[in-house]
């Protein structure tokens, strides 16, 4: 009896032993592995410390690290590394749609010592064909599920046990708040980059705009323009030529931001390339037209307004493609809006622009805008419209241009109270003072 009781003691104990060494190794693991994650500076190497020590010490053929992407519907996970032993000549293994469909809705660990007999996943992928058996476990963030972590084909023919599911989610949950601190640092490093380089191509956008107003004997000219965005796609220029003329455009790139931004600076290169190479408008539109058409997507175009003013015989001469209709006012011909247009650039390879020209009498103020200023919309969906600014003009007779540009676009502000500008506000005017 005595026998009995000692042997089932030191059966008790050997296992207690057991117990106790597997703990202290399990620590020893996971101490090794939070000195390793906690170390590494960026997500990739992060990650790889992971897949490197899971593959270590859970005797598998290979691991991987999976980030949810909740902006991505059909495809959340998005494999961000993965470990094998490139040796062996083993294909990287992946898990499909429903296995990550499966830890998804179950945000629980899945342990499958055969993968290919179990009835959950019965429509296996490709993928999946060489999986022989598996361990996943989901990385919680403050109840907040961010990935996966799974390791694939255990190395030990018993396959997976607890202990492995134990150890594989107390690593998940020691790396799950370092990885999503990580993941943001790398966000807002991004987001750094791209402001600087959207400062940079504001820049480079602000330079190739007038920086100066045209002095012209007579005249008072002035332009501006506002972005919606860091850059924008509206362009104005002005463009001396000999003979006291000075040609004269704004134009309304399709789109906004950064596209629309190459787009402007496309335009604006053609337009001065051409002004200084043709003698008239007509010439230099159906040129500038063709090769927006070949250098641009088939989606992508351009209204345009372009004139020049000749100084000395005190007539401007322009064509419209597409945009809005400017306005002249004049003392003895009131308001008048010059209709005369055409279809926008880079539309069609070929096309006959329209040439028309107007003179200006003394006083005669021409009004050209972009649909930024008479779209913006207030709190209550209504736009401003023509009326709007035609009035803060004509309220305004004495104001040098540039108080008055900047009178209407205090008055598009005022409108749109709480708002958001959407939409790139572009001026120019022209006035004949003697």
């Amino acid at each position: 009896m005595n026998q009995l009781n000692t042997e089932t003691e030191l059966s008790l104990l050997q296992k207690e032993n057991q117990s106790l060494k597997r703990s202290v190794e399990e620590l020893s693991i996971i101490n090794e592995i939070a000195t390793a994650i906690n170390s590494a500076l960026s997500l990739d190497n992060i990650l790889e410390s992971i897949t490197q020590k899971c593959r270590k010490h859970l005797k598998v053929e290979q691991v991987a690290v999976m980030l949810l992407d909740e902006k991505k519907e059909e495809k959340p996970f998005q494999t961000m590394i993965r470990g094998w032993d490139e040796a062996t000549g083993v294909i990287p293994l992946r898990l499909d749609t429903q296995l990550t469909g499966w830890m998804l809705k179950n945000r629980t660990p899945l342990l499958i010592n055969d993968f290919q007999n179990d009835k959950r996943f019965h429509l296996v992928s490709n993928e999946t064909e060489f999986i022989r058996s598996l361990l996943s476990v989901p990385l919680l963030c403050k109840s907040k599920m961010i990935g996966l972590i799974s390791v694939f084909n255990k190395t030990i023919e018993s396959g997976f046990n607890d202990d492995d599911q134990r150890l594989l989610s107390i690593i998940s949950s020691q790396s799950s708040q370092v990885i999503e601190n990580a993941r943001l640092l790398k966000e807002e490093q991004e987001l750094i980059k791209v402001q600087q380089e959207l400062q940079l191509a504001y820049e480079i956008q602000t330079n190739l705009l007038p920086e100066t107003s045209p002095q012209i004997d007579g005249y008072e000219i002035f332009g501006r323009s506002i972005p919606a965005k860091e850059v924008g796609g509206d362009y104005f220029d002005f463009i001396p030529i000999e003979n006291n003329k000075l040609a004269f455009c704004l134009g309304d790139i399709s789109g906004k931001g950064m596209p629309a931004a190459l787009l402007m600076s496309n335009l604006q290169a053609s337009v001065r390339g051409q002004t200084l190479e043709k003698s008239n408008v007509k010439s230099c539109m159906e040129k500038i037209n063709s090769m927006l058409f070949h250098n641009t997507p088939p989606e992508k175009f351009s209204t345009f307004f372009y004139g020049i003013l000749d100084s000395k015989n005190h007539k401007i001469t322009y064509s419209n493609a597409g945009h809005n209709y400017p306005y002249l006012l004049s003392d003895k011909k009131g308001i008048v809006l010059l209709e005369e247009g055409d279809i926008v650039l880079g539309c069609l390879e070929e096309f006959q622009f329209g040439e028309h020209s107007i003179s200006l009498m003394p006083d005669d103020l021409l009004i050209i805008y972009s649909d930024g200023i008479t779209e913006a919309i207030n709190e209550n969906e209504e736009e401003l419209g023509e009326d709007e600014m035609i009035k803060v003009i004509i309220e305004n007779p004495d104001l040098s241009l540039e108080e008055l540009a900047n009178k209407i676009f205090k008055k598009v502000e005022i409108h749109s109270g709480e708002n958001l500008q959407y939409d790139d506000m572009t001026i120019v005017l022209i006035k004949r003072r003697i």
